[in-house]
């Protein structure tokens, strides 16, 4: 009770952050209650009393869901989507719902349609994108866990600039069910935290098979928590591509921290070693053009007939499409939708959606084939700390760059996390990228967390 009691105080003290839409307030506190009951009587779940948030995109019974739009105003969720569901299964908290780049569309949690969520380091600042919300809550002390969700980089990109952890698992790891989809072959449930040993418990509890999700994996989840627990430490062969440590995009701090990161593994007996990746350049526009013909798809539910916004401006079935999807849909979920269906049009098809799946094909094939000789892929998160705070607003290929590094796990689908490596000179957090191979959570958080160790 008084855990709950004391992140709803930090809620309440730092509301300017704009980190949560929706706080159960006193459904927490009822909820913590039965918690405390259960632990005394020793019958209590494996995440008892853990307070988490949740992303303004995952269903929770009951409760509102607008994905940061208006276009979903008045919605209220009929259902909790599985990863939620597991969560209450086991006895955790959640403590509300936190804000988010409209449909998981940005880098820099500046399009939700209820404002930006400020960085606490420096509320002048960006929080990253889009589960921005997500990162704020547990940097700011609000709660102890986030689910966000990470389409091109959106669980990691955040941590990042918040100097917390973050871990997009493998596509189809993690149910989806639930999640409101903005790019369903991209979109995954990913967890941030302060803690690796909350991320491999929360992991363990949310991943597996599920009937309501045609995609997910039906492999065996493994015990996360125990085998980070029960690791010994190991030497591992790492690369890292030769243009992501060389690019003139990369801030030069990040540069810095990278490298001596490198040679520290080297000088605790890892092999790392520099690799070319020819596809690298490709790897953005590719993401960009699948996700944005899928977002095309995905949100064309969303027409004012059924449920959420309606323009009042109508005269006809028509105006009332039109209108509706221009009132309610932010100016980036637009352009997007537009990008999207161009590149499907019968004139373009070929040229662009056909190609760009050919070359996803080609970018996972690579990927792959580094992971016969490579445990892990080592590369910044993002190519900057958190800049201000319309900075890129003019300019979308900009801020679209601020995912250079992160969408190419979600390209070829494998695990990747974001863990902090130092602070540049203003003092705010560098993320390093580590990136493995299909479903190798488990040694992945292992050797995340040595390298978080190592001194």
């Amino acid at each position: 009770m008084r855990i709950v009691q004391a992140h709803l105080s930090v809620i309440e003290q730092k509301k300017e952050l704009n980190a949560f839409l929706g706080v159960y307030q006193d459904q927490a506190l009822q909820r913590a209650n039965e918690v405390d009951k259960k632990i005394n009587k020793g019958t209590a779940g494996r995440l008892a009393g853990l307070v988490i948030g949740i992303k303004d995109l995952l269903c929770y019974k009951d409760h509102p869901l607008q994905g940061g739009s208006k276009i979903l105003d008045g919605f209220i969720s009929q259902y909790s989507a599985t990863a939620v569901q597991r969560l209450l299964d086991e006895d955790a908290i959640i403590i509300g719902r936190q804000n988010c780049d409209e449909f998981g569309m940005g880098s820099s949690n500046e399009n939700s349609a209820f404002g930006p969520v400020r960085n606490d380091l420096d509320p002048s600042r960006v929080s990253g994108g889009s589960s921005g919300g997500s990162a704020v809550s547990v940097q700011a002390g609000m709660c102890q866990v986030s689910l966000g969700t990470d389409t091109g980089g959106s669980v990691r990109q955040p941590a990042s600039f918040c100097g917390l952890i973050g871990l997009k698992p493998t596509y189809s790891r993690i149910s989806r069910y639930g999640l409101a989809a903005y790019a369903s072959s991209f979109d995954c449930i990913g967890i941030i935290s302060k803690h690796m040993d909350d991320i491999g418990l929360v992991l363990e509890v949310i991943a597996g098979a599920d009937e309501f999700d045609s995609t997910v994996s039906r492999r065996e989840v493994p015990s996360y928590s125990k085998e980070m627990r029960s690791a010994t430490e190991r030497k591992f062969k790492i690369a890292y591509m030769n243009d992501t440590i060389e690019n003139n995009a990369l801030q030069p701090e990040i540069k810095d921290a990278i490298l001596e990161k490198i040679q520290q593994l080297k000088a605790k007996g890892h092999t790392v070693n520099a690799i070319d990746f020819p596809l690298n350049e490709y790897v953005l526009p590719t993401y960009y053009i699948l996700a944005t013909a899928e977002a095309s798809s995905n949100l064309s539910r969303y027409d004012g007939v059924r449920y959420g916004y309606r323009s009042k401006n109508i005269n006809d079935v028509t105006s009332l499409y039109k209108k509706t999807r221009s009132e309610g849909f932010g100016k980036e979920v637009q352009r997007r939708i537009l990008l999207g269906t161009f590149v499907l049009s019968a004139s373009y098809y070929d040229a662009y959606y056909a190609k760009a799946q050919q070359v996803r094909t080609l970018i996972r094939n690579q990927i792959k084939a580094i992971f016969k000789e490579y445990d892990f892929i080592l590369m910044p998160t993002a190519p900057t700390t958190a800049f201000k705070l319309g900075r890129h607003s003019d300019n979308p290929v900009s801020m679209y760059l601020a995912d250079l590094f992160s969408v190419q796990a979600n390209v070829a689908g494998v695990p990747a996390i974001s863990i902090p490596c130092g602070k540049d000179e203003l003092g705010l957090p560098i993320g390093l990228q580590l990136v493995a191979d299909d479903f190798e959570e488990s040694k992945l958080l292992q050797f995340s967390d040595q390298v978080l160790k190592m001194k």
